[in-house]
């Protein structure tokens, strides 16, 4: 289990103040550390010569300004990803030289166009940036370190769990290091080169994780699969804890109806694991429908009903876009 080192539950800023600034950029970042986030989330990505970057998906034109840059036109074509066919412009077909001239935009403009105000302003950063920001942070701020389509980069000769260890390898963060993953193979490769960490399986409502797919195809096991008692059971032997969508945590019962808080923390706490959830945001847009407040997708509901509930679930960890609103939350609930 992963051991908390602060009051619980942890709150990560979900790559970066990503409600506030255009998300993975230095501005985003600081920000978080400056309204007191416990940690901060990057999505680690990598450039066709290796380097790791720092970008939600290997697809970045919903991003950056990638589209509108002229000299990358003959850049855009269609890839299958995870079983998803895509077209776009893709990390893997840009040298580190060429994304460091692309400049961030806000990733959901109708929802966030406050946010929306700072495109074209921040560059793409590396991992590498993003360590020495936490460097340089005035206290201790952990890293929750998401690896993006492991066994996809793996195919192009790119391992991530090799460039991630040896990116790692000499530094020595101030806060306990997390990696997560929605493909548990390359958290058992990491683990495996001696990475020091604390190991956490993601997992989605529906489907089955990539790598299992690539090696079993259709009979491989789904996410629903592993979060039956044996599958937490089995997950207890090889990671330190799972992360989920709030969804599975609390959601109404029935259309309109009251939310109710599943018993998936409480099971999979029994066999000694933490749980994490994903994403806490206080936009309309993303709450239950009972706890929306007027008509409009980006005004605010009533997000402290919402993240009082799913932090009174007993989570060990929340990501959340506004992290200034989820320690707020987490103030209320240890003054009950």
């Amino acid at each position: 289990m992963i051991e908390p080192t602060r009051a619980q539950p942890l709150v990560v800023a979900h790559r970066g103040a990503s409600g506030y600034r255009p998300e993975h950029t230095r501005a985003a970042y600081e920000l978080a550390i400056a309204l007191g986030a416990d940690a901060i989330e990057p999505d680690i990505v990598a450039t066709r010569d290796g380097v790791l970057v720092l970008r939600h998906e290997n697809e970045i034109s919903g991003t950056t300004d990638v589209a509108d840059r002229p000299e990358f036109a003959h850049r855009r074509t269609t890839r299958v990803i995870d079983g998803e066919r895509l077209t776009g412009w893709f990390t893997e077909d840009f040298t580190w030289g060429e994304l460091a001239t692309l400049r961030a935009r806000e990733r959901l403009p109708a929802v966030r166009q406050a946010s929306s105000r700072f495109d074209g302003r921040y560059p793409i950063l590396r991992l590498r940036d993003l360590m020495a920001i936490l460097d340089a942070a005035p206290r201790p701020v952990g890293m929750v370190a998401e690896i993006k389509h492991a066994t996809h980069f793996a195919a192009l000769g790119l391992p991530l769990d090799e460039m991630f260890a040896a990116e790692v390898a000499a530094w020595r963060p101030a806060a306990p290091l997390v990696v997560e993953s929605f493909e548990q193979s390359v958290l058992g490769l990491l683990r495996e080169r001696g990475v020091e960490a604390r190991y956490v399986f993601l997992l989605e409502r529906k489907g089955s994780p990539a790598d299992l797919v690539a090696q079993f195809g259709a009979a491989a096991l789904s996410y629903s699969g592993h979060l039956t008692s044996a599958g937490l059971a089995r997950l207890a032997r090889e990671v330190d804890g799972i992360s989920v969508p709030t969804a599975l945590v609390a959601a109404p019962a029935s259309r309109g109806g009251p939310v109710v808080v599943s018993d998936l923390v409480d099971r999979a706490h029994a066999e000694g694991l933490s749980v994490f959830s994903w994403t806490l945001r206080p936009e309309n847009r993303f709450l239950p429908g009972p706890l929306r407040i007027g008509s409009g997708g980006s005004a605010h509901g009533d997000w402290m009903t919402w993240f009082r509930t799913l932090m009174g679930a007993g989570l060990d960890g929340v990501f959340a876009d506004h992290p200034d609103l989820a320690l707020e939350a987490r103030a209320t609930l240890a003054a009950d």
